[in-house]
């Protein structure tokens, strides 16, 4: 891909994430792109480092393995897995990142305490992904469950609690959205006083809604087709 093309797509994209902030009395820096990377190769990713990218998102266990190799010498490049993640290649995610967008069931829990014992990892940070919409072809929690499968992750001492993610409907109106980003963000807040904390992380949005998704608090958004458009 052309890199004045590419410089030009992640302008645009910070600039979209700079206004939605400001429409919602956020500091932009509390929204932070997460540059999905899965229809490109190491050269797009190196021309987003040079321009300032530093966490890329794979949803195939194979291609963040291959590409976190390939760019081993760029050592402060963060690798976040966001796809669904199967129990029997748990093990090989945590070669390339300690940092999971999709944690859904109790037995992936066990399966990534025990790889991160068997490896000498102390932490990994994953979100709980939540099914919000409940739609069945989506992968995630029902609302409902999550409060006590958050309390349930005390077992599970490797693993963090960075936060809940979720992906709305697919819709050509970013606003369809809304309604399921603004529950995942009160779910979060009902959440986060029993865990003690200050702060939980949402990972929700991508290309088509990642503004109505920073509107409604997303700290983090997942973003590719947008940044990568010739």
């Amino acid at each position: 891909m052309d890199k004045n093309r590419l410089a030009e797509n992640l302008q645009r994209v910070r600039q979209r994430m700079s206004a939605a902030c400001l429409r919602a009395g956020r500091n932009e820096r509390q929204a932070q792109l997460v540059a999905v990377t899965k229809s490109v190769g190491v050269e797009e990713i190196k021309t987003l480092y040079d321009l300032g990218v530093r966490d890329f998102g794979e949803n195939r266990v194979p291609l963040i393995n291959e590409k976190a190799a390939a760019l081993a010498g760029f050592s402060d490049i963060t690798w976040h897995f966001i796809g669904h993640l199967q129990r029997n290649k748990a093990g090989k995610a945590l070669e390339a990142t300690r940092i999971l967008h999709s944690l859904e069931s109790l037995q992936l829990a066990e399966v990534l305490q025990k790889e991160a014992e068997k490896r000498g990892i102390d932490t990994i940070r994953i979100f709980v992904e939540v099914n919000i919409s409940g739609e069945e072809s989506k992968y995630g929690l029902g609302a409902e469950e999550a409060v006590p499968f958050v309390a349930k992750l005390k077992d599970f001492p490797c693993l963090t609690l960075a936060g809940l993610m979720t992906m709305a409907p697919y819709s050509e109106n970013p606003e369809d959205a809304r309604v399921f980003f603004r529950q995942l963000a009160k779910l979060r807040n009902k959440l986060a006083p029993a865990e003690e904390v200050n702060y939980l992380g949402l990972s929700m949005g991508m290309s088509g809604d990642f503004e109505t998704a920073i509107e409604e608090g997303a700290t983090l958004v997942r973003v590719g087709s947008v940044l990568f458009e010739e």
